[in-house]
């Protein structure tokens, strides 16, 4: 007899509406769980603004002990007004680079779909957006947010790009490795016209395709060129490899493409122990209402599922996902005027239901 594999989630639910988006994501993940011969467990830490109220710094010692510990990381949102007047290391936010730093992630994928249900709730033409499933990969740990010499002098300021071979190599291999389970295709951005940094970045991207992925096909974009065409056509895209910067400005502006950030999962991997979460704030002023949105935290959950090596039970949940929107269910973000807007426990409870049900017909129609 087979022993069921056991996952252990680190649960960092943090502030805002981050507990009741996260709480939705475990529902699901059980939901998925037995079906798919796999259970977890999920233990619940202070991050965040939450971490800071509570033990006076937002990242503590016993919650980097148990992300390290743990095969996952499941995380709400950090940050609100409350804490505003908090500066360096006291920052709710400075507890997330800490977090990434901890994990030793340096791979940020943030897929973007349009799934044919919402493409009207997009400020673009439906045809334009509909099926659109994109996936940026962006570089997360160098570039010119973390280039020294950086700061202020006695007439300006500075900040220094920065990128070494290495660096480049290694995102690079994220990004081809994940277009060979797509399309096979990459875009890379650059401002190679321009910047020493892109040159290089050019230089090496092409040679790692050539030498490892030739199965793989690849072109260059500058980065003004990409962000018109992110808009005027994403339907063109596959895997969209950047930097830390460029990709912190397209995915952003990306994230515009399906008409809400709750929609938008995302994923930090390559180090020890992955890191997922939506992109979205923890929307102070509708925390506790049961009113947000749940499904980038739910995609979230299924980008933690690929990553573990569970794909059958990932595609059961974004089934759920997009079978609960095709059934009519919308939280406030998407309802319409004349549409009653379902809870974020609501939505949470249809899409757990829809996702067993793939789960439970998909692995008894494989049984011999």
């Amino acid at each position: 007899m087979t022993e069921t594999k056991s996952y252990k989630i680190a649960w960092l639910p943090g502030d805002g509406i981050g507990p009741e988006v996260t709480r939705e994501a475990l529902r699901v993940l059980d939901a998925v769980a037995s079906a798919h011969d796999f259970a977890f467990t999920a233990e619940e830490h202070p991050m965040g603004g939450a971490a800071l109220d509570e033990t006076g710094v937002p990242f503590p010692d016993d919650t980097r002990a148990a992300c390290r510990e743990s095969d996952a990381v499941l995380l709400g949102a950090v940050g609100g007004p409350k804490w505003d007047d908090t500066t360096g290391d006291q920052r709710p936010e400075s507890g997330l680079l800490a977090l990434r730093k901890a994990l030793g992630v340096y791979a940020n994928l943030r897929p973007v779909r349009v799934p044919e249900a919402l493409a009207s709730a997009s400020p673009l033409r439906p045809d334009r957006v509909g099926g659109t499933d994109l996936l940026f990969v962006r570089e997360l740990t160098g570039g010119i947010y973390f280039g020294t010499p950086e700061g202020r002098t006695d007439d300006g300021a500075r900040s220094t790009m920065v990128y070494t071979e290495a660096e480049i190599e290694r995102i690079a291999h994220v990004a081809f490795q994940r277009a060979q389970r797509r399309d096979g295709h990459v875009t890379s951005v650059d401002k190679a016209n321009v910047l020493e940094v892109s040159k290089l970045w050019r230089e090496v991207v092409t040679r790692v395709g050539e030498e490892h992925y030739p199965d793989v096909t690849l072109r260059h974009l500058y980065v003004d060129n990409a962000a018109m065409q992110v808009v005027r056509d994403p339907q063109q895209f596959d895997v969209v490899l950047t930097g830390n910067l460029f990709g912190d400005i397209l995915s952003d502006l990306a994230a515009a493409l399906p008409g809400s950030l709750g929609l938008l999962p995302s994923a930090s991997v390559g180090g020890t122990v992955g890191l997922f979460e939506p992109v979205h704030g923890s929307a102070p002023d509708i925390a506790g209402a049961d009113t947000a949105n749940p499904i980038g935290t739910l995609l979230s959950a299924a980008l933690l599922l690929d990553e573990l090596g569970e794909p059958g039970a990932a595609d059961a949940v974004r089934h759920g996902v997009d079978a609960t929107l095709n059934a009519g269910f919308r939280t406030a973000d998407l309802a319409a005027d004349d549409e009653d807007a379902a809870s974020t426990s609501t939505f949470g409870h249809e899409v757990a239901t829809r996702a067993a049900e793939h789960a439970q017909k998909n692995t008894s129609a494989s049984l011999p």
